[in-house]
């Protein structure tokens, strides 16, 4: 038998079995990644991860690297997480360890929401950080 508890977490839970309360819409209807052996099902494809092996693997394929938005950081933590690549700007952004970066991700429960290739079928650099409680994460 069913508690009305199981059901109300199955009411929230996205297929992927990852819990969508608050998370957007695009990250609800993502395919979910959970090793860097999945990968999309057609190109522009919207996916979405909590990952870290899957999102070091896609930042190291773009030659991307962990960065923090200069002078957002609190209580001795990443503020604004986001990636440096090389050839666009960044001038605002500051490179950290990946421990540094993985810290904050956690501990807000963000989401990746990214794509492998544009549907155009070249690489794609889009990625967005998703949270129940989203400002700018």
């Amino acid at each position: 038998m069913t508690s009305k508890r199981d059901k109300e977490r199955s009411e929230r839970t996205t297929s992927a079995g990852e819990e969508d309360e608050g998370l957007s819409q695009s990250t609800r209807r993502a395919k979910w990644i959970h090793s860097v052996d999945e990968h999309e099902d057609r190109p522009g494809q919207t996916l979405a991860t909590r990952n870290h092996d899957v999102i070091c693997r896609w930042a190291e394929e773009r030659r991307a690297n962990p960065a923090t938005v200069s002078s957002t950081e609190h209580g001795g933590r990443a503020g604004v997480l986001r990636f440096d690549f090389p050839g666009f700007g960044g001038e605002n952004l500051e490179e950290i360890e990946w421990d540094e970066w993985f810290k904050p991700f956690d501990e807000r429960r963000l989401v990746f929401l990214y794509q492998e290739h544009k549907a155009s079928g070249e690489p794609s650099n889009f990625f967005r950080l998703d949270h129940s409680n989203r400002e700018d994460a």
